[in-house]
């Protein structure tokens, strides 16, 4: 009986303990000591913000001005941009110096925000480039270069054939 419960209690312990740890290392990645936004263009979305690694940033509906309301589970998923200490965050590629500035999370970290707003990264993101939080529950998009949320695809100018005239008329 002992022998059977070790070998169901093992299992969730070590799943329980690597998913801290892949929450721990999460969080560590948004800890940077410039908070470097710059700007990539997106096919789908246009110029966005990004940040110094090419992950796409994130604003969210609910925040206000200077004031992050995504914390605890919301933030394993939606981790935010930070800086270290008092560093200030840093303008790169495209992105405008005058726009970005700091707010204090609820746990004393410091948030990187792009005209006032709250940044965030998506931890569905794999890679540089993907914006697969896009529109998640109407709430999270991603942020356009004078800090608004960027809700719709761009729309793209597409080529126009003109049709050739049969000989029939």
């Amino acid at each position: 009986m002992r022998g059977r419960a070790i070998r169901w209690i093992l299992p969730l312990l070590l799943v329980s303990v690597a998913g801290v740890g892949v929450a721990m290392a999460a969080t560590a990645s948004t800890t940077s000591k410039s908070g470097t936004v710059m700007t990539v263009h997106s096919s789908k979305f246009g110029t966005i913000l990004v940040a110094s690694n090419g992950m796409t940033l994130y604003r969210y509906t609910p925040d206000k001005k200077n004031a992050s309301t995504c914390s605890g589970a919301c933030a394993s998923y939606w981790p935010p941009l930070l800086v270290k200490g008092a560093a200030k965050p840093t303008a790169g590629s495209g992105a405008n110096a005058s726009l970005l500035g700091t707010t204090k999370r609820s746990n004393g970290a410091m948030q990187v925000t792009y005209a006032g707003w709250p940044l965030y990264f998506y931890a569905g993101d794999k890679k540089a480039g993907q914006t697969n939080g896009q529109g998640f529950e109407k709430s999270w998009y991603v942020v356009g270069t004078t800090g608004a949320l960027v809700k719709a695809p761009v729309k793209t100018t597409g080529t126009t054939t003109a049709k050739k005239k049969s000989a029939w008329g």
